[in-house]
C-alpha cells in the first residue's frame, strides 16, 4: 500500500492483527529522495517525502513497538543514511527526514532496553538501487555504491550487536567520522559543490 496515505501505517497493523501475525522484526524502508534547487522543486512532493520517510515511519513504529514490549522481545531496523549525518544542499529536505529518523531511533534505542526490544538506525551510503533516477538525479562523484546484500548484512550485524545505529560501509563510516573534526559550515560547502549539478534541471 502508500504508505504516504494518513491512514495506511493503521490500516497496514490492523491487517497484521487481523492474520494474527506477531511481528519479530519490523523494517522501516520505504521512502524517497528529490534533488535539486529547493526553491525551484515541486512543493507536494517535498511534503510527500515527508509524509513517508518521517510520518509513516513514526506512525508504524509507534504501532508495532507496543506489542513488541509486552512480549519483551523484537526489534525494529529504521533506514536513515548517510545523509542524516549533516546538511546536505540540493537534497535538503531527504537529507533532514534522515536526520530526524537517526535521531529519533537512537532516542528510542535508549528508551527500549529495558524491555528487551531493540531500535537500530541503519545508515547506507550510496547503494546500487533505483534511488537516484526516482530523485531525478545522478549519483554523487567518487562514492563507492554498496549493493543491497552488503546493506543488509551490515543491518543484521549490527542488530546482533545490539548497536543504536550502524552505517554500512567502511568508507561511509571514516567519511562521517571525518566530517565531525570539521565545521558544519565547510561540510556543508563541500557537499554543495559535490551535490550542484548531479540532478536534472
Amino acid at each position: 500500500m502508500d504508505l504516504s496515505a494518513p491512514d495506511a501505517p493503521a490500516r497496514l497493523f490492523a491487517e497484521a492483527q487481523q492474520r494474527g501475525l506477531a511481528v519479530d522484526l519490523l523494517i522501516n524502508n520505504a521512502g524517497f529522495g528529490a534533488m535539486g534547487d529547493f526553491a525551484k522543486l515541486d512543493l507536494d512532493r517535498q511534503l510527500n517525502m515527508i509524509d513517508l520517510n518521517v510520518k509513516a515511519l513514526v506512525d508504524l513504529t509507534y504501532r508495532f513497538l507496543a506489542p513488541m514490549r509486552e512480549r519483551k522481545q523484537g526489534a525494529i531496523i529504521n533506514v536513515a543514511s548517510t545523509a542524516g549525518f549533516q546538511p546536505v544542499p540540493f537534497m535538503a529536505v531527504y537529507a533532514a527526514t534522515k536526520s530526524f529518523v537517526l535521531n529519533f531511533s537512537e532516542a528510542l534505542w535508549e528508551e527500549n532496553r529495558p524491555y528487551g526490544v531493540t531500535v537500530m538506525a541503519l545508515c547506507p551510503g550510496v547503494t546500487e538501487t533505483n534511488f537516484f533516477e526516482a530523485a531525478h538525479g545522478h549519483k554523487p562523484p567518487a562514492r563507492v555504491a554498496q549493493t543491497p546484500e552488503e546493506v543488509v548484512d551490515a543491518a543484521l550485524r549490527g542488530l546482533a550487536h545490539r548497536r543504536s545505529h550502524v552505517v554500512s560501509g567502511w568508507t561511509n563510516y571514516l567519511m562521517i567520522e571525518a566530517e565531525r573534526l570539521a565545521p558544519r559550515s565547510l561540510i556543508t560547502r563541500m557537499a554543495g559543490r559535490m551535490m550542484r549539478g548531479q540532478y536534472e534541471k
